[in-house]
């Protein structure tokens, strides 16, 4: 099986890994850290989608998408962590003052899990971000060791699903979700690092 991740351009095809099964209801969107709070409280049911769909058309598009042939089965939220919420995280720290992006949401439709598709994902948000010049990607992992993890809050993926992707860890956080504490991790894209 091949996994083609492409840049998230068609909202038919975001809606298909996000989207609500009725159109009126309530789901994330993967909104909840892009815009600020307020926005995304004020935002309810289908304008939610709408937001998306406007997203999807602006440059660059909000994130990636991972494709089994035609069908669309996994989502990777990634965008400058400037235009994110991440930017004021008081529990998420800035490592040093680099314009970089943030990768913090990896979701895979369920039905199509086990099957190495986050990791496609994690590698397509990394070229996606690499073609928009970032200088470097984060993202906020649960660092779970062994421990197993309610899939649902499972979004900012998984400490080791990064390291098999060469990211490295950058710092501690004071985020904990599902009980487990989130870091950050960082891969540098500059070609000549100064290390």
């Amino acid at each position: 099986m091949s996994i083609d991740v492409r840049p998230a351009t068609v909202f038919e095809d975001v809606r298909a890994v996000l989207g609500p099964k009725s159109p009126g209801a309530n789901v994330c969107w993967c909104l909840s850290y892009r815009i600020p709070s307020k926005l995304n409280n004020e935002l309810r049911g289908p304008a939610r989608g709408e937001y998306v769909a406007e997203l999807c058309h602006q440059e660059p598009p909000p994130g990636v998408l991972a494709y089994d042939g035609d069908e669309p089965v996994g989502w990777a939220a990634v965008a400058p962590r400037a235009d994110t919420s991440f930017a004021r995280n008081r529990k998420i720290p800035h490592v040093d003052d680099l314009p970089v992006w943030s990768l913090w949401c990896v979701r895979v439709r369920p039905g199509h899990r086990k099957q190495g598709i986050s990791h496609a994902l994690i590698a397509g948000a990394v070229e996606f971000a690499r073609a928009h010049g970032a200088p470097a990607i984060e993202a906020y992992p649960l660092d779970n060791g062994d421990a197993k993890v309610d899939l649902t809050m499972a979004y900012p993926g998984l400490r080791k699903n990064f390291e098999r992707a060469g990211f490295t860890y950058a710092a501690a956080t004071t985020s904990v979700l599902a009980g487990h504490p989130r870091i950050l991790m960082r891969l540098d894209l500059r070609t000549h690092a100064h290390t």
